[in-house]
């Protein structure tokens, strides 16, 4: 049977019948004999009794208190995080809150508002496993190369927006689906050789020389402006003298005079693989020898494309 229980009236050291038990109590403090001290030490029958003491010790005039050790709030019996430092805020079970549920708690979390379901590194701030400054939560592009410009999706710049991020574009700037960002440069063709003789009517020479004057110098400079933008067209310089002389002369002098113009040619850069001499002498006049103005036509130099 449980005893009564019964109030102490004074301090001091009083006998109880039921153990010989040594009484230290404060006037108006219950206590029960039958009361034991619960494993953690403090009474669990009744709030306001005393227990038969805390654990090692004997009866006490003031009830058995239970610890908290990390100073948390939260005492040591429900305290699933004894050791936490000090300072730091918890939950109802003593342990640190982790306020964005990252998995790093608050005192430690850098990035305390982390989004729900991103991965985090120790201090609690989203991965950018590119390092491109783009959280991985929002990169498009988490593979993006190391150093290279990226917008806010985390994807590499296209200026032009041709399909060619700039890192590839060679013309980052110019519109182009091409593999190298590109234009397709636009190819003019070839000035097509005259299907005609170019005739050099203007190209003079001293008397039975094979001399050019000076007033041949401008005919000549525009001949080697078409020869060049026709390309590698081969021409036949062809030379041509009037009827005054024999026929061997006039031969030899037409060679000459064709070989002068095709001379003054190649110093102005056309190839001389380009450039065949050949003497028509007398032959072939384009007017009539009897005049002064005809002789001048025939003493000329044509320039035939060879096909």
């Amino acid at each position: 049977m449980r005893a009564a229980p019964f109030l102490l009236t004074v301090l001091g050291a009083t006998l109880i019948s039921a153990g010989s038990v040594v009484v230290h109590a404060a006037e108006g403090v219950y206590y029960d004999p039958t009361n034991k001290a619960s494993p953690t030490g403090y009474t669990t029958d009744y709030e306001d009794y005393r227990t038969i003491g805390c654990p090692g010790k004997q009866i006490l005039d003031v009830p058995c208190k239970v610890p908290d050790s990390d100073k948390d709030g939260v005492l040591d019996d429900k305290d699933k995080c004894p050791d936490t430092p000090a300072g730091r805020k918890v939950n109802a079970e003593g342990c640190e809150l982790d306020g964005d549920g990252d998995g790093v708690v608050d005192g430690l979390d850098k990035c305390p508002n982390t989004p729900a379901g991103r991965k985090v590194n120790a201090q609690g701030c989203e991965l950018d496993s590119d390092g491109d400054g783009v959280v991985d939560g929002l990169d498009k592009c988490p593979d993006t190369p190391k150093g290279r410009k990226v917008n806010a999706s985390g994807c590499e710049l296209d200026t032009d927006t041709d399909g060619i991020v700039d890192s590839l574009d060679k013309c980052p700037t110019v519109y182009a689906k091409t593999a190298d960002g590109c234009p397709v440069p636009v190819v003019e063709p070839a000035p097509a050789a005259p299907e005609k003789k170019l005739v050099l009517g203007d190209v003079l020479f001293a008397t039975n020389e094979a001399t050019l004057t000076e007033e041949s110098v401008e005919t000549l400079d525009k001949a080697a402006a078409s020869l060049k933008e026709w390309g590698d067209v081969k021409v036949e310089v062809a030379g041509y003298t009037d009827s005054r002389g024999t026929d061997e002369y006039n031969q030899n002098l037409s060679v000459r005079r064709a070989d002068a113009v095709r001379t003054y040619l190649i110093g102005k850069g056309i190839p001389a693989d380009r450039l065949a001499v050949k003497g028509y002498g007398e032959s072939n006049p384009v007017a009539s020898n009897d005049t002064d103005e005809g002789r001048t036509e025939n003493r000329r130099v044509e320039l035939v494309p060879i096909k």
